[in-house]
């Protein structure tokens, strides 16, 4: 039998208590003879719809405990595995935030919303179609981010309804796929998918063939921001003309 070594990277991943899909998605693009290490995170009200105030409440939250559970793995990387919980603060927040991560956990650090901006950058993308499983509120803040980082949201597709902490997860490959369709227009670059409990991962591929554009997500920009910070190779499994770019 053949054994993975294990000792390419260790990869520390902070995860909402609710998220059912990140660690799967990370799982799924996972570089061989690396390991994947999650530590949940609280810091909003299951019961409550994750609007502005709740996401912008998570960020804000105090993880100075999480951040020394995960550093038992002794992680090269530490994700902050939620989009919405910085981009509702803005980008210097966001930015602040992954160099708290790195003192606090002593590993290179990456925020979901951040590797979103980077990748759609490293594509050269100016112009994309946007869409989430956020409510209205959201969905304008995550506009706003984009543009503050010089990225024009040129059309957007909301969900149409408002989906509380699980249901954002419950979303299944096809609906979110019905929605990257919705948010496409003429003069998108590409389809931002944003949300680290969206099973939008899935969906890259079959979006790509049908729309002829480069489609970027949370998880996904994550791990390709990671794979560029820690110098990894490319393996089978990474969706999406984003890869093409290691």
């Amino acid at each position: 039998m053949t054994h993975e070594t294990r000792t390419l990277a260790k990869i520390g991943v902070l995860v909402p208590f609710t998220n059912t899909n990140l660690e799967p998605d990370m799982m799924l693009m996972r570089p061989p003879n690396t390991t994947v290490h999650f530590q949940r995170m609280g810091g909003y009200d299951v019961d409550e719809i994750p609007g502005s105030d709740q996401m912008a409440g998570l960020g804000a939250s105090d993880i100075s405990n999480d951040l020394r559970m995960i550093s038992g793995a002794r992680p090269d990387v530490v994700l902050y595995g939620c989009t919405s919980a910085t981009l509702t603060h803005g980008p210097s927040f966001d930015a602040d935030l992954a160099e708290k991560i790195k003192a606090g956990s002593g590993a290179k650090s990456l925020t979901a919303a951040g590797a979103l901006v980077a990748a759609l950058k490293a594509l050269n993308v100016s112009k994309v179609g946007f869409s989430s499983p956020y409510v209205g509120e959201v969905n304008e803040q995550a506009a706003d981010f984009l543009g503050q980082n010089g990225i024009d949201v040129v059309k957007r597709a909301d969900v149409g309804r408002e989906l509380g902490n699980y249901g954002q997860g419950e979303l299944t490959p096809d609906e979110v796929y019905d929605l990257a369709l919705q948010a496409d227009a003429p003069e998108a670059d590409a389809i931002v998918l944003s949300c680290t409990d969206m099973r939008s991962v899935e969906a890259v591929e079959r979006i790509e063939v049908t729309l002829g554009k480069p489609v970027v997500t949370s998880n996904q920009a994550m791990m390709f921001c990671l794979m560029q910070a820690l110098n990894l190779p490319r393996h089978d499994g990474l969706p999406g003309r984003l890869f093409d770019l290691l």
